[in-house]
């Protein structure tokens, strides 16, 4: 078995984050013949009925930090399965009242290639623009509403930009309009406290790898599941309502309720931490000439900064750091392809400040001492490559 050294300071939380030990020690103890390894559905023995109890143990336990009714969540792959239940379950259910959706053109790509399917099958969307600072206002979706639209689907925390959205707002607007509200929590949950008993939202989407849990495994929230009666998109065993159909990985729901639980008790001092890490960066790169930060620099989460530096294109820089940083250009969803982001085009970001763009994004493991070491390296990389330029 080859043993991997992580030699390079992992900047990149916004992408995945690295699990929990306790997560991981949790997930250990249901994969062996030793453990809860059994299917959670065999219910005819006592192996079975221990997996289940479990499962619904830590169920109840994202719920309790949700606020939230356990039967009204649904364990998932994560959120873009859970994106994609909500808004088609929505549009497929409702299309006899309406065929209208509105989002943001600054979603996640879960939510957006969604919306184009469902353009392609018949329905109408609209992709509202954010302002400069990548805000969605209140007055743009109640605008755009028409008597054909059944769902809003909006992304609490935006991933390239870190951008809060003040769904509250907006879930209290929509309450008495007959409209579905879907917020993708995927970049929020465990980093905001998201109270269901006070803030209406319909649908609410989370993945675990975001707060220190495995990949694979994430929940959908469906208020009053019955009333809302999403049209399911996959057929089988008839799991976690007919929704998500398969054999639940007890494992994955264990280190997601574990992780989440940790994430809840250490929100406020990780939350200290984070902003001072963010203030060690945006000291740092402020000394330089021609920096730009992308995105609204109050109503954001400390562990995303998107940042552009003129004269340096994000792909030069990313290059020469590669050694020693991980950080992006954009979400990890688009890696491999090579287009600007459409996040920041959606607000109006174009040119060398488009191309020029990284994003750079923190948590609980990276330390003063790293993140101080990384912004040097960064300012060293982008002041070399001015010179470059100008040889």
């Amino acid at each position: 078995m080859t043993t991997i050294l992580n030699t390079q300071i992992y900047l990149d939380y916004a992408a995945t984050t690295p699990m929990a030990p306790e997560a991981v020690a949790a997930m250990v103890q249901c994969l062996s013949i030793d453990g809860v390894f059994a299917n959670p559905a065999s219910l005819q023995h006592g192996l079975g009925e221990r997996a289940n109890f479990v499962v619904e143990e830590a169920r109840s336990e994202i719920a309790r930090l949700l606020h939230c009714n356990s039967n009204d969540l649904i364990f998932t792959s994560g959120a873009t399965e859970s994106n994609n239940i909500a808004i088609k379950g929505i549009a497929l259910r409702y299309q006899i009242k309406g065929n209208h959706i509105i989002t943001s053109a600054s979603e996640h790509k879960a939510v957006l290639d969604t919306c184009k399917y469902l353009e392609n099958v018949g329905f109408k969307v609209t992709y509202l623009r954010p302002d400069n600072n990548g805000i969605v206002s209140l007055d743009c979706i109640l605008n755009a509403i028409t008597d054909k639209t059944i769902l809003v689907s909006l992304m609490h925390v935006n991933n390239e930009t870190g951008v809060i959205q003040n769904i509250d707002l907006v879930a209290q607007a929509l309450e008495d309009k007959g409209i579905f509200f879907h917020v993708d929590a995927a970049q929020s949950a465990g980093k905001l406290t998201i109270d269901l008993a006070k803030t209406p939202l319909d649908l609410l989407s989370v993945s675990a790898h975001k707060f220190y849990g495995p990949k694979g495994i994430g929940c959908l929230y469906v208020r009053d599941r019955k009333r809302t009666n999403l049209a399911p998109l996959m057929h089988g065993g008839g799991q976690e309502h007919g929704l998500c159909p398969g054999t639940l990985p007890t494992h994955q729901i264990i280190g997601m309720a574990t992780a989440f639980k940790i994430a809840h008790d250490l929100m406020a001092s990780d939350y200290e931490h984070f902003k001072h890490l963010e203030q060690i960066l945006i000291g740092q790169f402020k000394q330089l000439q021609g920096v730009h930060f992308n995105g609204d620099n109050i109503q954001k989460i400390p562990t995303i900064i998107n940042v552009s530096f003129d004269q340096v294109s994000s792909d030069s820089l990313i290059i020469a750091l590669r050694d020693d940083l991980a950080i992006a250009s954009g979400s990890a969803c688009n890696s491999g392809a090579i287009e600007a982001s459409h996040v920041l085009r959606s607000m109006g970001i174009e040119s060398d400040r488009l191309y020029g763009a990284v994003r750079i994004s923190f948590g609980r493991y990276t330390t003063e001492v790293a993140l101080q070491k990384a912004a040097q390296r960064i300012c060293e990389e982008v002041t070399r490559l001015r010179q470059l330029a100008l040889e």
